[in-house]
């Protein structure tokens, strides 16, 4: 069988993937990499970096790109056949993992290793690899060994289903409005819609519960009633307050499962809590610690929140007439009050935000300020709406990348970055192997044969995006263990993403990717001020959103006792933080993906805790502008080497003070928030 996932000439041919190809792929690199292992942990074989990785890394890699192939497809283009295929090979893969990363043997020899015979590089990597043994259960016999094997396996499982029972009960979702009920929806929602509905031989337009579908009707539907109807459906997504038809997709059990798994495993590893697992590769140094800096960051965004709600209350009831707005009101009431306050709308910004036009200031900003040009490149790919880029320096090579903007059927929502490969300095052939992400949005299609528009929002995500993929691919790291975004602090990992999202916000790059869809003018100066003005609009409530969630996340793995219902902690958390309630019935935890299916348990606050890091990296940019008002090409290139360059090659924080001379301060992202 030529089997397309056994090809590691280059890059992936994601076109020629077929369910058929999982199994038997699967079976030949797990053999492969089973006597790899085998053979590195023999007794006569050398404790030696270089000589374990010719056998070891050659292997795991290979299946780790195959694997990585898979759970991608399994993720932007999911079909029943490669789902079945993806389920069946899942824990066979985990099970390999498990092991190795708590092969007793194999860890003796990282920690033999003659400290000497490392380079820098390698010794942050071995240094790595003995703690992710230690956490991988290395340390553990017997019983105890096995019970940490299962519970792996079972959590791998959990996380398969929990994100399959969220996209399906997303999918599941139609509903078909009324011409009357759609009154006030953008006119390209009304298009899609129309023509979703048509194709399903329905009347009236189709609505679903996908973003680009989901928002604007939330934010611009008249009708209250609407407005329920989705919101309802929205937020009780995978559980148990869903219709009765779709119960079936509830995710409750499976979450009460997980935090007892991940409660045992902490505690065989010798730990109170999974707080305090998920927090030993990461910059904070306890659970406590991040609550507290949580807990400041609330107390300080509050007073700011609280005029929000104020300013929200005091619109809806003289220019709404909504006395008591309830939650599915507010996004609309939101909508309402920025248009009026700043006199523009989202859906006009719109307008000037072809996304070619985005696309092509995006890459004007990367090649200006880190010096690389950004071409069209050509590779088999998943979807015809997927394109390819390549990125080079002085005419050599650095990196590639896939864009896949477009939400559809069959595409898990959201945004992310992924790597398909990492810079790595082969040591099977001397090569240098160059990088190679996905970058990954869920973007409304155009309508009409005109292109994507994206809103405001969408550029910023983006942006977002583009971060986490140039530290991937930027990276000057030949240690594919800490090249690029490998063995980066996941508390530090979103530095350079949110980092990239303060471009959207400078007149002299937004001007270069703006131009009105019909008549092509850029967008015009006085709407920018507008949207500036507006920047900060209801930033304490933004603020306090994002402190729930990294809130309830810690102590869900900290406090909680997993054989009680969670729901009463979300309750407390939100009495605590939150000074917009919503209705009791609310079940969004059900489709929290970032941390029961994303790698962010305990690490939610991940975010607010980078945006700390990247509104202090962004200043030094602030402070260095030229008179005309753009960045420092200086700055842009000492960012580069120090941030985005190294990698995991060395700790965090050893990376930002050596860009910004000092550790990071909190002024930054208050000032940048309006909240100093």
């Amino acid at each position: 069988m030529n089997n397309p996932l056994l090809n590691f000439a280059d890059l992936p041919l994601f076109d020629q993937i077929t369910p058929e190809h999982v199994a038997p792929a699967m079976d030949e690199l797990l053999a492969d990499a089973e006597r790899a292992l085998e053979q590195v942990t023999q007794t006569e074989f050398a404790a030696q970096w270089d000589g374990m990785a010719r056998v070891l890394d050659i292997a795991t890699e290979r299946l780790s790109r195959a694997w990585g192939a898979v759970s991608h497809l399994n993720h932007v283009a999911d079909t029943p056949e490669l789902r079945a295929a993806y389920n069946a090979a899942l824990p066979r893969v985990t099970e390999f993992w498990t092991r190795l990363g708590a092969d007793e043997r194999l860890y003796a020899k990282y920690k033999a290793m003659p400290a000497a015979s490392l380079n820098a590089e390698q010794t942050q990597a071995q240094r790595n690899a003995v703690r992710n043994f230690v956490l991988g259960g290395a340390e553990l016999a017997g019983a105890a060994k096995e019970r940490f094997a299962a519970l792996q396996e079972r959590q791998a499982e959990l996380s398969q289903r929990f994100s399959e029972n969220a996209l399906d009960a997303t999918d599941a979702f139609a509903y078909y409005a009324s011409a009357d009920e759609v009154q006030g929806v953008p006119e390209d929602v009304l298009h899609t819609t129309l023509a979703a509905a048509q194709a399903a031989g329905k009347p009236g337009y189709k609505l679903s519960l996908k973003m680009p579908c989901y928002l604007p009707v939330m934010q611009f539907a008249h009708s209250s009633a609407l407005r329920e109807k989705l919101y309802r459906a929205y937020v009780t997504r995978a559980s148990d307050q869903a219709d009765l038809d779709a119960r079936q997709f509830d995710n409750g059990a499976l979450i009460s499962e997980t935090l007892a798994l991940r409660r045992e495993e902490a505690q065989l590893l010798g730990y109170d809590n999974f707080g305090e697992v998920s927090l030993v590769p990461k910059m904070a140094n306890s659970p406590q610690e991040v609550v507290s800096f949580l807990r400041d960051l609330a107390k300080k965004a509050r007073p700011y929140a609280e005029q929000d709600l104020a300013d929200m209350r005091a619109f809806a009831q003289s220019e709404l007439k909504l006395a008591d707005p309830q939650a599915w009101d507010w996004p609309y009431v939101s909508e309402k009050l920025k248009e009026a306050r700043y006199a523009f709308s989202e859906q006009e910004v719109k307008q000037y935000f072809p996304a070619p036009k985005v696309l092509a200031g995006l890459f004007k900003i990367v090649e200006t300020l880190f010096e690389v040009s950004i071409t069209a490149d050509t590779a088999p790919i998943w979807h015809p709406g997927v394109s390819f880029f390549r990125i080079e320096r002085a005419g050599a090579l650095v990196g590639q990348f896939y864009l896949d903007p477009a939400a559809r059927t069959g595409k898990r929502g959201g945004a992310w970055m992924d790597d398909v490969r990492s810079r790595w300095l082969r040591p099977d052939n001397a090569r240098l192997q160059t990088p190679v992400a996905h970058l990954v949005c869920n973007f409304a299609d155009g309508v009409d044969g005109k292109p994507a528009l994206l809103t405001h929002d969408d550029v910023i995500t983006l942006f977002h995006e583009c971060g986490h993929g140039l530290q991937h691919l930027l990276t000057q790291v030949n240690e594919r263990d800490v090249s690029g975004i490998s063995g980066v602090e996941w508390d530090a990992v979103e530095l350079p993403s949110q980092f990239m999202e303060n471009f959207c916000w400078e007149w002299d790059v937004l001007k270069h990717m703006s131009s009105h869809v019909d008549s092509g003018e850029p967008l015009p100066r006085a709407l920018f001020d507008k949207m500036l003005a507006a920047k900060n609009f209801q930033s304490g409530l933004q603020t306090l959103r994002q402190v729930e969630f990294s809130l309830f996340d810690m102590l869900l793995h900290t406090e909680h006792d997993p054989r009680q219902d969670f729901m009463p902690l979300l309750s407390r958390v939100r009495a605590e933080v939150a000074v917009l309630q919503v209705p009791p019935w609310n079940r969004s935890v059900h489709t929290f993906s970032h941390i029961f299916a994303g790698g962010y348990a305990a690490g939610y606050y991940s975010y607010k805790w980078a945006e700390v890091l990247s509104a202090d990296a962004y200043a030094a940019f602030e402070e260095t502008r030229s008179a005309d008002g753009l960045p420092s090409l200086e700055t842009g290139r000492k960012y580069r080497q120090t941030i985005l360059e190294s990698g995991g090659s060395r700790p965090a924080m050893e990376s930002f003070q050596a860009f910004r001379g000092r550790e990071p301060q909190l002024d930054a992202l208050l000032r940048h928030q309006g909240m100093a």
